[in-house]
């Protein structure tokens, strides 16, 4: 009896390719080829947009409201469904208050720089049934150093701001992030020792062999399950670069009052918060794909499986968020340096180890 492997894990055709085949466009040369390439980064972004979309105004008020036995948004369309539309319309006609002394071409970027810096990484990301911009062969380290751009974005909005509280919250940003940045990569170097290749749609492909067969049933040699401490690593790591309880301290109300994000309003705020939440469905694409077998799964299409894996990230964040208190600047980078480095330099060198003992 065939487990997950009886779906296919990811075409080896890219989406842009597909295009330009479904729609004529590779006739036309370089210009066909860019003008599918377009299509498919929108359909990609118009995804990743729509689920953020979701996730902000709606999603993340129900969960926590579920977590902490409260009643939340059920007055504006079925379930409160509405809200998307009324927030979007209630923070987009708000005035733009520009702080009087901000360093104005910095401020104004700061927000771009981080929405752009998580929309870029989907683009190495199999989403399943062919839906891959593209497929480089350095495509881990890309998606690493992409997504890292984020924090220079909230460095330029604490700076920018000329604001102590902002400031203070763009330190803390860098800080949180070179501390967590390290072993995030060094947990994914991990798997690259298991797949052998840096290439995305090859670790997906690496994932779907068989790791062992339970009652006639092959479980797929999905990496959660070769290396959970590996795993498990990287989930930690994770929540502190997208800044979720309990290492939101860059933008700890308590504190801070909003830390980065503090001097920031109407479509500047939208676009912060946009980028917040990209990052977080980002940090869940990664490990769907790394650790989860992308989109990789029984009976479903690929791309749904996707989706599931990385709604099933968001959860786990915000249910963190009612569960779990923050922890201080001092014992956020305590954990980082002295507990998270050394456990992930130790699974490396383990994991090296054992794939050299084997082969």
């Amino acid at each position: 009896m065939s487990g997950m492997a009886s779906v296919p894990l990811q075409d080896t055709v890219l989406l842009p390719e597909r295009l330009g085949d479904l729609t004529g466009l590779d006739q036309f040369g370089l210009a066909g080829e860019l003008l599918a390439t377009l299509i498919g980064a929108v359909f990609v972004g118009s995804l990743m947009l729509t689920m953020t979309a979701l996730a902000g105004p709606w999603a993340k008020r129900k969960i926590t409201a579920s977590f902490t036995d409260r009643i939340s948004i059920n007055q504006i369309g079925p379930a409160g469904i509405g809200i998307i539309i009324a927030d979007a319309v209630r923070m987009l006609s708000k005035e733009l208050i520009v702080p009087e002394n901000a360093d104005r071409p910095a401020w104004d970027l700061a927000p771009i720089v981080v929405v752009s810096s998580a929309l870029l990484g989907f683009a190495v990301i199999p989403m399943g049934n062919g839906i891959q911009l593209a497929d480089p062969e350095v495509g881990l380290a890309y998606v690493f150093a992409v997504s890292g751009i984020a924090s220079l974005g909230l460095v330029m909005a604490g700076y920018a701001s000329a604001n102590k509280y902002s400031m203070l919250g763009g330190l803390r940003a860098v800080a949180q992030n070179v501390a967590y940045e390290i072993p995030l990569v060094v947990t994914g170097m991990s798997v690259v020792i298991f797949a052998g290749t840096l290439q995305m749609g090859e670790i997906v492909a690496a994932q779907g062999e068989t790791f062992v067969t339970i009652v006639g049933i092959d479980v797929p040699r999905w990496y959660a399950l070769v290396n959970p401490f590996a795993f498990v690593l990287f989930l930690v790591a994770n929540f502190a670069e997208v800044g979720r309880n309990p290492f939101d301290t860059p933008e700890a109300p308590t504190e801070i009052v909003a830390g980065y994000q503090t001097e920031y309003s109407s479509v500047y705020f939208v676009l912060i918060y946009l980028g917040e939440f990209l990052h977080i469905f980002l940090g869940g694409a990664i490990i769907a794909t790394i650790f989860l077998g992308g989109p990789a799964g029984p009976v479903l299409p690929g791309i749904v499986w996707f989706i599931i894996k990385i709604w099933a990230v968001f959860f786990a964040t915000q249910w963190l968020r009612s569960a779990v208190p923050r922890v201080r600047i001092d014992q956020l980078i305590e954990i980082g340096w002295k507990g998270l480095l050394v456990l992930a330099f130790a699974n490396l060198v383990l994991t090296a180890v054992i794939v050299g003992l084997i082969a």
